[in-house]
């Protein structure tokens, strides 16, 4: 079982990850990338941006509705999107933006804040896996989107989020993890093949939020690491019994992605919840070893670089100190939004206006490289809604999204 957790380590060369995902060269096979880190390992990237911004390498104007981010493998582009009163799952050709396939994944989620699917696929070898905004699991072939299997969310015992299910699912060995909620179990373990249920996490049942499971071997054990509006906790992969367990103050919306070092877990939330990094010890004892109101990500991501922790802290864009949770700066001249992070930089889009900034990864104050507006713009947006899918940098190209319109820019030069 250890095996399987090997692409959780430091340093990821260019093999696939131990789980099988498609990871060759510089793919991004699932949200925030082949370790969950939203950290990728590309190098030679351009370090300034022309006036302007980086050149255009595509535009695609059809994936209609939704915040889905992308899954780059073996030079495919895929992600979620909405067409003729569906949801569906899209691919493209990474490269040019050219349509391969789509797959129907059922009826579109509807909801003020943007009708249509919230999580990002995953690519695992032949197959790739999703979850619907109304949280149907399936599983289709890379080749040609044929349906393999399809599970439900509710029908595992869950109950739908108020924003819809959000989750993009963890392949992990011949695994398939998830956040159904619920009374039956709140994660599920799915057998990848056929769909069919290994295991429900029988002693923890929280309600479904809007964040992602992470895999981990803390202390020795696999185990996943999920979180709910109040709580995170560790399940082991073997069984999903309950490991260890900690409290968080969230409310509304909890929505980032932990992130795990070692036996130390991090989490934030917005809507005035704050931050909280957790020690796991012997014995699975949970020492905290701060908490605190420096960083309130809402949902714009968080990202670990070195010993500090980076993202938009409402109300600016903070850098924090990973080992004490102190803020080093903060920055409110550009507003709030998404990141994404490659070869010691920064990419911060700005939710409202679709600025998007190339800035270092340094603790040594905001440092900007290089900015530009995505244009064109979405006609089809919810009022109520912004840009809200994440920069994407994979194999020299920046992938960018609002709603219909999906931006493919040269970031190697």
């Amino acid at each position: 079982m250890n095996a399987l957790f090997k692409f959780v380590a430091p340093v990821i060369a260019l093999a696939l990850p131990a789980s099988g995902l498609s990871a060759a060269a510089h793919d991004w096979p699932q949200w925030r990338g082949p370790d969950r880190s939203d950290v990728s390992k590309e190098t030679g990237l351009l370090k300034t941006w022309p006036a302007g911004g980086p050149k255009r390498v595509w535009l695609y104007e059809k994936a209609g509705n939704g915040y889905s981010g992308p899954a780059i493998a073996n030079g495919k582009f895929f992600t979620l999107g909405t067409r003729d009163g569906k949801e569906i799952l899209l691919v493209l050709d990474a490269s040019t933006g050219k349509e391969l396939w789509t797959a129907n994944l059922g009826s579109v989620l509807p909801n003020n804040w943007g009708n249509g699917p919230r999580g990002t696929p995953t690519v695992d070898g032949d197959r790739v896996y999703a979850i619907s905004g109304l949280g149907d699991v399936v599983c289709v072939a890379v080749a040609d989107g044929k349906l393999v299997w399809k599970n439900s969310l509710t029908g595992l015992g869950g109950e739908q989020p108020k924003w819809g299910y959000t989750e993009s699912v963890l392949v992990d060995g011949n695994r398939v993890l998830c956040t159904p909620g619920g009374s039956k179990g709140a994660v599920a373990a799915l057998d990848k093949a056929t769909g069919k249920l290994v295991w429900q996490s029988v002693d923890f049942k929280d309600p479904a939020h809007y964040s992602s499971i992470v895999p981990a071997v803390i202390n020795g054990t696999p185990q996943y690491v999920q979180r709910t509006e109040k709580s995170v906790v560790g399940l082991a992969a073997a069984d999903g019994k309950l490991l260890w367990q900690t409290t968080f103050p969230g409310r509304t919306a909890v929505i980032p992605t932990p992130i795990v070092r070692g036996n130390e877990v991090y989490v934030t939330a917005g809507y005035g919840s704050g931050h909280k990094l957790v020690r796991i010890g012997a014995n699975n004892a949970v020492e905290v070893v701060y908490e605190g109101k420096e960083m309130k990500n809402h949902h714009g991501g968080v990202i670990l670089v070195g010993d500090y922790v980076f993202g938009h802290a409402d109300p600016g864009w903070l850098c924090q100190d990973f080992k004490t949770g102190k803020s080093v700066w903060l920055h409110r001249e550009f507003g709030k939004g998404a990141i994404g992070y490659a070869d010691g930089m920064l990419y911060c889009l700005e939710e409202k206006t679709g600025n998007v900034v190339l800035i270092d990864a340094s603790s040594k104050g905001w440092q900007e490289h290089g900015r530009f507006t995505l244009s064109p713009q979405t006609k089809i947006r919810s009022p109520s809604g912004a840009i809200w899918t994440h920069p994407v940098i994979s194999n020299g190209k920046l992938y960018l999204r609002d709603q219909d319109i999906i931006y493919c820019f040269d970031v190697k030069g």
